[in-house]
């Protein structure tokens, strides 16, 4: 595969890239650029994470050397699964077979957790020269990243330590691509700025969207709050879990917020844009022949044309992602079966 293919690979379906002047000479300079995503295991994989595995599978296709990253630490900090570690480290396991049963090569995969770095003197350190080039105010936007919206006076000290560690896991892995949901942007944005402060190597950073509450409304945009309006496993009667079965499906699409025409805070569109056709390739949508009959959108452009102009029904989309979606999770829960349960960590 020529680099311009690898790269192309690597940019599909992002929403952001920062800097795409910098994406291209990484696959000049190393034959397999080092890439990472982090996740707190904290509970069951959700239809969102869909975006995120898609990504994986390109970055592995791609021939990138991937790091999936487990922060039980920040997991523990962030006050998930009650703060047990032995819960935490349960859901990163379950998160390692889900991922093997949504198409993650393991064989192309390298599975950390953060306690492995934890143990280190150099870690801390690195962690304390980012606190060092970063202001308290600096730290403070970018604890957004923990999805909470509690009052100062709630949070305990340790989350101060949670932007300061996330930024030193790039250097310490060490990765030269950043990969996250752009609820993470905040974090990479500061460790790009710490790199340059210190001269040190500056990670290419590459943010995919994110998928919208079941509940709908919330801008996904950088005008909204996207952890706020987000599909999270937090939530649960917002989002559609995995493992799960086609009746769950339907049932939790049926209830969904898709407002006619409406793109913003539209969170079945957004399966249907983010997930189903980077996917699939294509939509197929079984509408009533009195109704214009079946219809095959084979591009994002195409599908937004339709659904802005009014041509397809919200049922019908609905219907389509329903099955478009049993498709992939259906399998997929079939393969994951049961050898990682759910119910030890919720």
């Amino acid at each position: 595969m020529d680099r311009a293919t690898r790269v192309e690979l690597v940019r599909r379906g992002l929403a952001e890239t920062l800097t795409p002047e910098e994406l291209g000479p990484l696959f000049e300079t190393r034959e397999r650029p080092r890439a990472y995503i982090g996740f707190e295991p904290s509970g069951r994989l959700t239809a969102g994470h869909l975006v995120c595995v898609r990504k994986m599978r390109d970055l592995q296709e791609a021939d990138c050397d991937l790091t999936v990253f487990l922060a039980d630490w920040h997991a523990w900090i962030n006050d998930k699964l009650g703060g047990s570690l032995e819960r935490i480290h349960a859901a990163g396991e379950y998160m390692r077979a889900a991922f093997t049963a949504l198409g993650v090569d393991p064989s192309k995969a390298r599975y950390r957790y953060a306690s492995e770095l934890t143990g280190s003197s150099d870690y801390w350190a690195r962690v304390v020269r980012v606190a060092k080039a970063t202001s308290l105010a600096r730290t403070k936007r970018a604890m957004t990243i923990l999805g909470r919206s509690e009052e100062e006076a709630q949070l305990d000290t340790a989350k101060l330590l949670y932007p300061a560690m996330q930024a030193a896991d790039i250097f310490e892995l060490p990765v030269e691509i950043a990969y996250a949901g752009m609820d993470q942007r905040r974090a990479h944005v500061l460790a790009r700025e710490v790199a340059h402060h210190y001269r040190w190597p500056v990670p290419v950073a590459i943010h995919t969207p994110l998928i919208g509450a079941l509940s709908g409304g919330g801008r996904m945009d950088a005008g909204g709050d996207p952890i706020a309006a987000k599909m999270s496993k937090s939530s649960p009667g917002s989002a559609i879990p995995f493992p799960t079965t086609p009746g769950e499906i339907e049932s939790r699409i049926r209830g969904a917020f898709c407002e006619a025409k409406a793109t913003e805070g539209n969170p079945v569109l957004d399966l249907a844009r983010y997930v189903l056709l980077p996917w699939n390739g294509t939509l197929d949508v079984a509408r009533a022949s009195k109704h214009g009959g079946p219809v095959r959108f084979d591009t994002e452009a195409a599908l937004l044309y339709a659904w802005q102009g009014g041509a397809l029904h919200p049922s019908d989309l609905k219907a389509a992602v329903s099955a478009g979606l049993a498709s992939i999770l259906g399998p997929a829960s079939e393969r994951l079966g049961s050898r990682q349960g759910v119910t030890e960590f919720g």
